[in-house]
């Protein structure tokens, strides 16, 4: 079933390349729709028949290569469902929103068809080098996407930096699985045999240096300070498609990658660093929110909010490291949230991104300067965005609120001072969304010069449809959260168990 689910849309990219070019360029963007739902509908399946309390489950596992302990082994857990979920949702919604999309049409949609593969690939993968390949060939798809459909001669700059950084990470990501690999008796790459094995027990600065380079693979990818630097750049000059993807599936990729991989495999490094990984957490959660605040573009400062929120994901799975001052369920409540913000942020942000693409589309910028008084003429555009602002800054009936609320519950107990400082990201959130609020959409109306004497046009249902189902999901999991939490806090105990071994 998963094999399915994962590929899927690369099959329906084969088709597409195979077939004659005939097709016109809106019915390639309607065949993805339709790969899209199918493969969202087989992920409700999946999750209709998930057993909430029974581990791993719909595992496959073939053998792969053989002689080196590496095998195809694949499943799904409550950490990885809702973000299966979530990369299905989200390609659905960037399809929709691609209906306007006329460059290149039938390369556009085969490379998200593919990337959608990959990204699902990661998720369900149960071997470090599945993961790894995954991991890789989802650098190459967001690449092609932005220096392919990006904003011109910048674009292919910034989609160069994203590549040469987060490649060069994902390679010390790879000495970090060789570590463990070489460590194991028997040899192997599998996860679970690997979790079971606990094979760096006891190797003191080993066991360190392997955690190191994992945790730096993993964290240009999440990204953390200070290894932030690609994706600002890349978030700017990307097309509204791309940044979608990117907040809100590849930068999951890093942190799924902390509590999939660096948490449960390596516990006892986990637990004598956890104060490290707290800090970094807390320092991203207050210089991403600080640095947002100062930023005139505003897809620029919706980027660096994903520095912040992720940076409450890095806190919270550190403080679930931290044995003393707290008890397993404090832990365990830290790891829920932090996956529920994964879900959320993805959720949130993809929404927000769509909106600054519409902004683009309408002006040709996205400094904030350039506009002012759009909730006259645009109004079902600014009610949506302010929607979208103010769950992002986690206020209540949101999934922000759910997700932070946890993180900040389970971290307190062992982690007092760094969570009541990153605490203050959330006031800090909130002065930069309501800066921007009020410049964009208050005031006497004005408008870049890009946009024609006619004025600028409202929300159109093809571009309201995916925003507001994104932000619907996100409500619906703000007001009743418990079939989400239901899946997580099964498998977050199963990991705070692990790290207390």
């Amino acid at each position: 079933m998963l094999s399915v689910v994962t590929f899927l849309p690369l099959l329906v990219c084969a088709v597409l390349l195979l077939w004659p070019r005939t097709l016109p360029d809106r019915m390639y963007v309607w065949v993805w729709i339709a790969a899209a739902t199918a493969d969202l509908a087989l992920v409700i399946a999946v999750w209709a028949g998930f057993d909430d309390g029974g581990g791993m489950q719909y595992e496959q596992r073939m053998r792969w290569i053989p002689g080196v302990g590496v095998g195809y082994h694949v499943g799904v857990d409550g950490l990885s469902l809702p973000l299966l979920a979530l990369t299905c949702l989200l390609f659905l919604a960037v399809a929709g929103y691609s209906l306007r999309e006329t460059k290149m049409v039938r390369s556009y949609v085969c490379l998200f068809l593919f990337l959608q593969t990959v990204c699902l690939g990661l998720f369900v993968a149960l071997d470090l080098i599945l993961f790894f390949v995954f991991f890789d060939l989802s650098i190459v798809g967001m690449f092609f996407v932005i220096a392919g459909w990006g904003h011109g001669e910048r674009a292919r700059a910034a989609a160069l930096k994203f590549f040469l950084y987060v490649f060069l990470g994902s390679l010390v990501l790879l000495l970090g699985f060789i570590g463990l690999y070489l460590a194991a008796t028997p040899r192997t790459f599998d996860i679970i045999d690997l979790t079971r094995a606990n094979p760096l027990a006891g190797h003191g600065l080993y066991a360190g240096l392997v955690l190191l380079a994992i945790g730096v693979g993993l964290s240009v990818k999440t990204p953390t300070v200070p290894f932030h630097t690609w994706l600002p750049p890349a978030h700017t000059d990307a097309p509204a498609a791309g940044s979608v993807i990117l907040a809100g599936i590849l930068l999951k990729m890093g942190t799924y990658g902390f509590v999939r991989i660096a948490m449960p495999l390596l516990p006892g490094s986990w637990r004598h660093y956890a104060l490290v990984i707290v800090v970094i957490g807390a320092v991203s959660v207050v210089y991403g929110a600080l640095v947002a605040l100062a930023q005139t573009d505003f897809k620029r400062m919706i980027a660096y909010t994903s520095v912040n929120h992720m940076g409450y994901v890095i806190l919270a799975v550190g403080a679930a490291g931290t044995l003393a001052g707290s008890g397993p369920q404090a832990r365990s409540l830290a790891v829920t949230g932090a996956v529920t913000q994964m879900v959320s942020h993805g959720l949130i942000t993809g929404a927000l991104f769509l909106l600054a693409g519409i902004l683009y589309d309408r002006g040709r910028t996205y400094a904030i300067e350039s506009y002012a008084g759009l909730a006259g003429p645009a109004p079902r555009f600014a009610a949506v965005t302010a929607v979208a602002a103010f769950a992002s800054l986690g206020i209540p009936g949101f999934s922000g609120f759910i997700a932070e609320f946890q993180i900040f519950t389970g971290s307190l107990a062992s982690q007092t001072v760094a969570t009541a400082i990153a605490l203050t990201g959330i006031l800090i959130t909130a002065a930069l969304f309501l800066r921007a609020l009020r410049a964009m959409f208050l005031g006497a109306s004005r408008l870049p010069s890009t946009i024609p004497t006619g004025g600028i046009t409202d929300l159109r249902s093809s571009e309201a449809t995916p925003t507001v189902t994104l932000l619907g999901a996100a409500l619906v999991i703000g007001v009743a959260p418990r079939w989400l939490l239901d899946v997580i806090e099964p498998a977050s105990r199963t990991v705070t168990r692990l790290v207390a071994r």
